[in-house]
């Protein structure tokens, strides 16, 4: 038989399949019932068991229309004791929540409702709770759990011999065990990974907190670490104020370090954060952190500083001070869909500040040790994004942070980019314009040596010693990174190109451009032997003074391919010439005006085809020239594919602007120098979508001797991870290389189990003949539990090649859902 009637009646749908003498008409029962039921359809925050105890206790909001099915074998109502309940296989549902047990009693002398027997409560967000007997109070604010579990639905388990709700919002959980691990499938008996046993948790529903009493950190069963006492804010509160996971560190200039982190909740959009760190050697670090969210962005700042307790462990470094500190500022806002502004910024008491105490983050998304900053940039920005456009202007200061840096040699700078495609084709193609304005203000001149007697080797570069100091350069000796002084350049293009496939096949893509540059520099005042001294050919040294620029560059061209398709048996492979024509007047003003941003010219395959082969503005291509070459392709039948590339570039008439040096000699020994250009090709095969092979050229023009080489290797299978670059440059004295560089880099990666991996690389210099940077990490992952372990050695600009690297080991452990921890030690000169 059943009965249907809503729970605001104070009714319920009844079957039963046997009822003894003692039954009434079972409206009480419903109501016992109702009650035990909104334990069921109370709301459970999925994040915490102790929460879903904690909702098992609150009274819940019903739904006065919905209905109730219970079934049991018997239901009893006992007028002596007034009590009313459902014994045998008891089961109600309501609302997409359930409840079983044996008995379920309410006594309505005592306000009690009793669940016994195997409870086990089903809630409608998925958690589960299993109980030996359960026992409450009607106003929900008193009772008791016997032999408590639960799982919740985020992967989280608890457990106790008796949890006992007082005061209507504190829960006590007596000798309780608490994990966000998953029990073993194939041996559940086990215990997890890790887990809390506590001789009481104490959740106090109104301060969101939970309290750990004599707790012990188990892993695998074995206890680790014990604590008499410690806290957590709920797992479901996002942000809470309470003190985080301590840091341990170990330097040997700075001691042993230990520091608790003291998080302050001030409001939903605010907090702060304030961590003291103390190094036995130096003394108390305090750092501090700000964040802040708007209505259209967020920032923060940070701040640290010290008073030093031994200066002595960084004399003649710049380190060497009592007081030192740095402040840290990021923010970004949005003005609309397509724009938005910010800042990034820095101000520190002197450039190794950060690398010495370690603030700035060296680990990437797995907690391994990344490579050591040796600059921070200040910025302040606005870009906007459109269907066809790009705006970006911003200010940027740069800090050196290694021991060689001299910051009045590091340029402050401003810079615009604007760039737009008109909407409507002209002529058949498509057209733009790009706009770039560039400010650059030095206090000192960058001389960088270009031979092994006016510097010492680092890498294979030239540093400033000897005769490049300021007192002595020339330009025979010496090159010009940075020009000291002030200097603004305004450059503007408009350009079009259209392409064209005949019924042959070939493709014409004729182009014209116009570029127009504004320029005005202020040099300040340089040695009289560097401007007065010996030139080299093609040199055109930096003078001093005022100079003001107008330089037009109009060019046009043709571009034309022609691919020839070829189908076999094996494959398809394509062979498809290539030639460039680019018409234009020579480049005027060389040397007169610095070259701040087209130092860095590589020529190679990547580059052999653009009109333009400077990586800059400040410089630009003038003459008449052609670009050649060749590509190849093979698509192997279930053998991967080969691609292949030679080319030579020719310079046809006028003035060739790689033959006419600047203040850096860009241009010099880059292979476009000569009427004909070195030859560029690259060869590349990939079997597979996991193996590649890529490799890269540079032969002489004359007798093909090797100036240039790089291959590389890629390959990823399965758990396999592996990659090699080999780099050979020969020597480029005039661009600072006096010695040929060779070197490789390899890295690899194998994922043991789902859960463990490790990683590592090695960069060997073979120039030098030795190790200049070792890479190890090992990780561990899975559903509740991370560990990094990482390992980073390598030479950086904190001192001459010739010393001792730096050295820093990290590990980084984390518990889901109760935080991480790390502990990092290093020696060297960081």
């Amino acid at each position: 038989m059943t009965v249907g009637f809503t729970p605001a009646e104070g009714w319920v749908a009844i079957a039963w399949r046997r009822i003894v003498r003692r039954t009434g008409n079972g409206c009480a029962l419903a109501c016992a019932l109702m009650v035990l039921m909104l334990l069921g359809a109370a709301p459970a925050a999925a994040q915490s068991p102790i929460n879903s105890m904690t909702n098992t206790f609150s009274a819940p909001k019903e739904d006065p229309n919905k209905k109730m099915l219970v079934t049991a074998d018997e239901l009893v109502y006992d007028y002596e004791k007034n009590t009313v309940g459902a014994v045998g296989n008891v089961q109600l549902y309501y609302d997409g929540a359930s409840l079983e047990a044996q008995k379920v009693t309410f006594d309505r002398n005592r306000n009690l409702v009793i669940a016994e027997g195997n409870v086990r409560l089903k809630q409608k967000d998925g958690n589960i709770i299993n109980a030996e007997s359960l026992q409450l109070t009607e106003d929900f604010k008193e009772g008791f759990i016997h032999s408590l579990r639960v799982d919740t639905v985020d992967r989280t388990h608890f457990a106790a011999s008796r949890a006992d709700r007082q005061e209507g919002n504190i829960t006590v959980l007596q000798n309780g065990v608490y994990t966000a691990c998953e029990p073993c499938k194939d041996h559940p008996e086990r215990p997890p990974l890790w887990q809390v046993k506590a001789a009481r948790i104490i959740h106090n529903q109104n301060e969101q907190m939970i309290y750990y009493k004599d707790a012990t950190l188990e892993f695998f069963g074995l206890p680790i670490a014990y604590f008499p006492y410690f806290s957590s804010p709920d797992p479901t509160v996002k942000r809470k104020t309470g003190f985080l996971t301590p840091i341990f560190a170990n330097s040997s200039n700075l001691g042993f370090g230990f520091g608790i982190p003291y998080f302050w909740n001030i409001a939903p959009d605010r907090d702060i954060t304030v961590t003291p760190v103390y190094y036995t050697e130096q003394g108390l670090l305090m750092q501090g952190e700000w964040r802040q969210r708007l209505m259209n962005g967020s920032y923060d700042i940070r701040a640290a500083g010290i008073m030093q307790q031994d200066k002595q462990a960084f004399a003649g470094l710049p380190g060497y001070r009592d007081n030192r500190g740095i402040v840290q500022s990021k923010g970004e806002f949005t003005l609309s869909d397509q724009w938005k502004w910010g800042w990034d910024g820095t101000l520190a008491s002197d450039r190794t500040f950060i690398n010495d105490y370690h603030l700035s983050d060296y680990r990437d998304a797995l907690g391994l040790l990344s490579a050591v900053p040796t600059e921070v940039t200040s910025q302040l920005y606005l870009t906007g994004q459109g269907d066809r456009s790009f705006f970006d202007v911003r200010g940027l200061y740069f800090l050196g942070l290694s021991v060689t840096d001299n910051q009045d040699m590091i340029p402050v700078v401003g810079t615009f980019n604007y760039d737009y495609v008109f909407g409507n084709p002209i002529f058949g193609g498509e057209a733009g314009v790009k706009v770039n304005f560039n400010s650059v203000s030095r206090n000192e001149a960058d001389f960088v040596g270009m031979s092994s007697t006016t510097s010492f080797p680092l890498g294979g570069v030239g540093i400033p010693a000897g005769a490049c100091a300021l007192t002595n350069p020339n330009p025979t000796q010496c090159l010009l990174r940075g020009a000291p002084g002030e200097y603004q350049r305004l450059s503007a293009e408009l350009y079009w190109k259209r392409s064209i496939t005949d019924q042959a096949g070939q493709i014409w893509t004729p182009f014209a451009s116009a570029r127009v540059d504004l320029a005005h520099a202020d040099i300040g005042s340089m040695p009289a032997s560097y401007t007065g001294g010996p030139v080299l050919p093609g040199q055109n040294p930096l003078q001093s003074g005022e100079e003001d620029l107008i330089r037009g560059m109009p060019a046009i061209g043709l571009d034309y391919r022609y691919p020839f398709i070829s189908v076999e048996s094996w494959g398809t492979q394509t062979i498809e010439p290539r030639a460039q024509l680019v018409i234009r007047p020579n480049e005027t003003g060389i040397g007169k005006l610095p070259n701040e941003d087209a130092q860095s010219l590589v020529f190679d395959d990547n580059n052999l085809f653009e009109v333009n082969k400077y990586s800059g503005y400040d410089r630009v291509e003038g003459g008449g020239r052609l670009n050649v070459g060749i590509t190849y392709t093979a698509a192997l039948n279930n053998a991967g594919l080969i691609t292949a590339l030679v080319g030579q570039s020719y310079h046809l008439f006028g003035i060739n602007s790689f033959a006419q040096g600047d203040m850096a000699n860009t241009g010099l020994e880059s292979g476009l120098e000569t009427n004909v250009s070195d030859y560029v090709a690259r060869f590349s095969y990939s079997p597979t979508s996991n193996l590649e092979f890529v490799s890269r050229f540079r032969f002489d023009e004359d007798n093909l001797s090797l100036q240039r080489l790089e291959l590389e290797g890629r390959f990823a299978w399965d758990r396999v991870g592996v990659s090699a670059v080999y780099g050979l440059y020969a020597p480029q004295p005039l661009l600072g290389y006096y010695e040929e560089r060779e070197g490789i880099y390899t890295s690899a990666s194998y994922r043991l189990t789902n859960e463990w991996s490790v990683a590592g690389g090695v960069r060997y210099n073979i120039a030098q003949s030795g190790v200049d940077m070792t890479t190890f990490g090992v990780t561990y992952a899975d559903d509740c539990f991370t560990l990094a372990l990482s390992y980073i050695s390598n030479y950086s600009l904190n001192g001459p090649y010739e010393t001792e690297p730096s050295n820093m080991v990290m590990l980084t452990i984390g518990l889901r859902t109760l935080g991480q921890s790390r502990i990092s030690t290093s020696t060297g000169s960081n």
